[in-house]
Formats: C-alpha cells, structure tokens, sequence
C-alpha cells in the first residue's frame, strides 16, 4: 500500500491522561466517563474514534460518487457516529459502531446504495471489518 497520509499522536497517562498529535493541531485531556467509574469533565478514546470514523465516512460517501451520474457534495452528508464499549468473550475489551448515515438530494434506495458503497472504501470501515460489529442505518432528507 502507497502512503497518502501520516499522522501521529501521543498519549501519556492512558484513559486519565492527555493526547497530542506532532504538529499540535490536538491536543486534548482525556478522562475515564462516569459510566465507567470515572470523572468524566474531558474526552476520551471512545469519542475521538467516533469522531474520526464520522468524518471519515463522510468523505468515503463523497468519494463513492465522484464517478457516478448522482454527486453527492460536502453539505449533502452527516455522519453521526455511536461507538460503544464493553467486555468481550476473551476477558479483554471490544468496540461496537453504528453510523447514522443522512443524505440529501437522493432517494431512499440511491442512499443505501451509496452508502454501501462507500462502507466497501473507507478506511476505517476496512480496518474495523471482521472485528467490530458496524451498523448502517441511513436516511434521507
């Protein structure tokens, strides 16, 4: 695989700590959620990867129609992104994802079809393929 892109961050004091990325662009406290027993008051690896995952399957849905008849452009999709967290069956931890999914200017089946497509190229979406459960759900608007 070609290198488009590399980022970096650092993280010091895991869950409870901070994180930054080398250019400074991030530079975020991290704190454990109440949920889970923690302070809560700052983010954590849960919401960035979230976050991450949402932008990123935005673009993959842009990119899914470049070479098609029906465009889809940057103001026509939202992504929300839930990502959960809890025990597997190995005695460690495990991620689940559903992305919510709206498109403007489309209809229902055209939506899922991009959609679909666009789960098939994005990064993230390949790299969680196999070992996290991802839901779809999309809408029009």
């Amino acid at each position: 695989m070609s290198t488009l892109y590399t980022a970096t961050a650092t993280a010091t004091g895991g869950r409870n700590g901070a994180v930054r990325s080398d250019d400074g662009q991030l530079d975020l406290e991290l704190a454990l959620p109440v949920s889970m027993g923690g302070k809560g008051g700052a983010t954590n690896p849960e919401q960035l990867f979230a976050a991450g995952y949402a932008a990123c399957f935005g673009n993959a849905v842009i990119h899914a129609t470049r070479k098609e008849e029906v465009k889809v452009r940057d103001n026509d999709v939202e992504v929300t992104a839930t990502v959960g967290i809890g025990p597997n069956d190995s005695g460690g931890f495990g991620l689940t994802v559903a992305l919510d999914v709206t498109l403007a200017g489309v209809d229902q089946i055209t939506a899922e079809k991009i959609v679909t497509a666009a789960h098939e190229v994005c990064p993230y979406s390949n790299a969680t393929r196999g070992n996290v459960d991802v839901k779809l759900s999309v809408f029009t608007r």
